[in-house]
């Protein structure tokens, strides 16, 4: 989960197709682009916290079939198909971690950093 957190702290947005796919998307670009193929929830990671998109993802994933995964998207010219990062692949399972009560952030990093949470 902490490549999740990693994206999920410079994502443009978050999107799901409300059966298998999750998107973490990293670019306007990726963002205009899921609106025109009407991905509904679309979710704009400037109007949230980083902790209620985990909590978003956490529940789409959980509300998913099995096909589900979890990819981040941004966009690359030429090959388009480079653009796509797998975080939680085709059938992998989620793997919780601890996380901070207070600002929602996997613990190992406060660890990490020599603070307590």
């Amino acid at each position: 989960m902490s490549d999740l957190v990693e994206y999920l702290q410079d994502c443009k947005g978050i999107a799901w197709d409300t059966c298998h796919k999750i998107y973490i998307l990293m670019d306007d670009n990726q963002m205009s682009a899921m609106a025109g193929y009407g991905y509904d929830p679309l979710i704009y990671a400037d109007q949230v916290s980083v902790k209620e998109l985990i909590s978003r993802i956490e529940d789409w994933y959980a509300n998913s079939c099995s096909l589900r995964f979890i990819q981040a998207v941004k966009t690359v010219q030429g090959d388009p198909n480079e653009g796509f990062t797998d975080i939680i692949s085709q059938g992998e399972e989620w793997e919780d971690e601890e996380l901070c009560e207070e600002c929602g952030i996997p613990q190992w990093i406060h660890d990490e950093d020599g603070e307590d949470a």
